[in-house]
């Protein structure tokens, strides 16, 4: 899949709220810069860790060249903690609405559960967090050479990015990661989700089954009962795997 369309499914369905996170951290408008000699140091990936390398080696007067295929903010920003963070606080409020019953000791109707209102939230919440990642920010606050497009090194110390090449000192690869799709047979043909494209969802499933039980399937698998769908979760080996035994 080419890059545009890649980093274009994660903001579906594309309303007000997406526009303007993608007008922060992959602008349309965006015009990559003139490279100008040699940079101290150029990275590939704006996510957390490219952000910081970029953002402090610029803020001490470094010659800095920044270079991002898909949406500044990576993971974090864009399909990781602030959305999940956003869409697990919501759940929590609709837990604690239904256990209102409980403390209060009395009668209780179940209360009314608005998914999509609160996804819109999430998206909301997510492009006021923005600007602090944004293309604009990192070359005006920072001094920092912002280039969108992919990078590809043609020498040890030369990288090209949508045709043009720049030269640099030092490098920071800080490309991150992406979803592995287990060989399931017949999974592609069901379809399916991955961190990259669950936080496009507008309505809720009446049934998940959650593969993988490490820490974002258990939060998405959490939240998404606690909204009101019925939920499985499979896993190979035992719930969080990588925390004490007894808290897993």
């Amino acid at each position: 899949m080419p890059a545009h369309e890649a980093w274009q499914r994660m903001v579906l369905p594309d309303d007000p709220h997406d526009q303007a996170l993608v007008a922060h951290v992959h602008p349309p408008t965006w015009m990559n810069p003139t490279p100008q000699g040699k940079y101290n140091l150029v990275v590939l990936g704006g996510g957390t860790a490219g952000l910081v390398s970029a953002g402090g080696t610029g803020g001490l007067g470094g010659k800095v060249a920044l270079i991002e295929k898909s949406l500044l903010g990576g993971d974090c920003l864009n399909i990781g903690c602030v959305p999940s963070k956003a869409v697990i606080r919501a759940a929590r409020a609709v837990y604690d609405a239904r256990q209102a019953a409980v403390w209060a000791g009395g009668a209780h109707t179940p209360p009314l559960i608005n998914f999509a209102q609160a996804m819109e939230r999430m998206r909301r919440l997510r492009a006021a967090i923005a600007p602090h990642d944004s293309a604009q920010r990192f070359k005006d606050e920072f001094n920092v050479d912002v280039f969108l497009g992919q990078g590809r090194f043609v020498s040890p110390h030369e990288i090209d990015v949508a045709g043009q090449r720049l030269q640099f000192a030092r490098a920071v690869i800080a490309t991150g990661g992406r979803a592995a799709v287990p060989p399931i047979p017949g999974l592609r043909e069901a379809g399916f989700y991955t961190n990259e494209t669950i936080f496009t969802l507008t309505e809720l499933p009446v049934r998940w089954v959650v593969i993988g039980a490490g820490p974002i399937g258990c939060e998405l698998a959490q939240s998404f009962q606690r909204f009101g769908a019925s939920v499985v979760v499979i896993d190979q080996g035992s719930l969080l795997p990588r925390e004490d035994r007894d808290v897993a």
